[in-house]
């Protein structure tokens, strides 16, 4: 199934979720961790009905939802099919009857995704050491990606993917934080690092990507998908 481009899911109109990293995410509120396990054996039959289903995290007062298809269909420029992971018309077709079909508040200005980069000019030769590191696995190395990333099958840890280290192979800061955001929480987790402390080195590609650093200079990105956000 092909993947959708952002502003295919921006038109899709997905009240509850946003697309973060690879995904739709949405977090619904629920009054106790047993309301939570019933809203998620809900969200079971929704998927059940569709032959799809959402990774789930569960906590006493809150049910996180993640959906993306791992054989996606991506087309380069020359025609070049790569399968990933992302998000395709399963997955809101999955979000809508989910959507509809509860009677749970969601919140989605708080969903948030990790991810780590580093910068290396040689991914494929290191990427082997981080896939079995992270996830114990090899073949998590290039899994849902055409490149080397590293992404654990049951998202039991944060991405790693590589960057162009360009000239800082050789010193500097080269692994750093990816915090994904939903976009209307984006400003207020800029202004809140901030006030604590941290320092605004680069927002050029603002608001899809604002470099924080802390106080020692390490580095950190808050990341927005503005081509999944729809213009009003």
């Amino acid at each position: 199934m092909d993947m959708l481009k952002g502003e295919q899911i921006a038109e899709a109109g997905l009240t509850d979720w946003r697309k973060l990293a690879q995904g739709l995410h949405a977090r619904y509120v629920t009054e106790d961790f047993g309301a939570g396990v019933r809203f998620v054996a809900a969200v079971g039959v929704a998927g059940d009905a569709l032959g799809h289903h959402p990774r789930v995290s569960i906590g006493n007062g809150y049910v996180d939802l993640k959906l993306s298809t791992d054989d996606a269909v991506y087309r380069d420029d020359d025609g070049t099919e790569y399968v990933i992971e992302w998000v395709t018309q399963q997955d809101v077709n999955l979000a809508r009857r989910i959507t509809a079909g509860h009677q749970v508040d969601a919140d989605p200005a708080a969903v948030s995704v990790v991810e780590f980069g580093l910068d290396t000019a040689r991914s494929a030769t290191i990427a082997p050491v981080w896939a079995v590191l992270l996830t114990g696995n090899p073949e998590a190395q290039g899994r849902g990606t055409p490149g080397d990333e590293i992404r654990d099958a049951t998202g039991r840890v944060p991405n790693l993917w590589f960057g162009d280290a360009g000239g800082r192979e050789a010193s500097g800061q080269r692994f750093h934080v990816e915090v994904y955001v939903a976009p209307e929480a984006a400003g207020q987790r800029i202004a809140a690092a901030v006030a604590a402390g941290g320092t605004v080195v680069d927002d050029s590609d603002a608001p899809s990507l604002t470099v924080i650093a802390d106080q020692d200079g390490n580095r950190g990105v808050v990341c927005v998908d503005t081509s999944a956000t729809k213009q009003s």
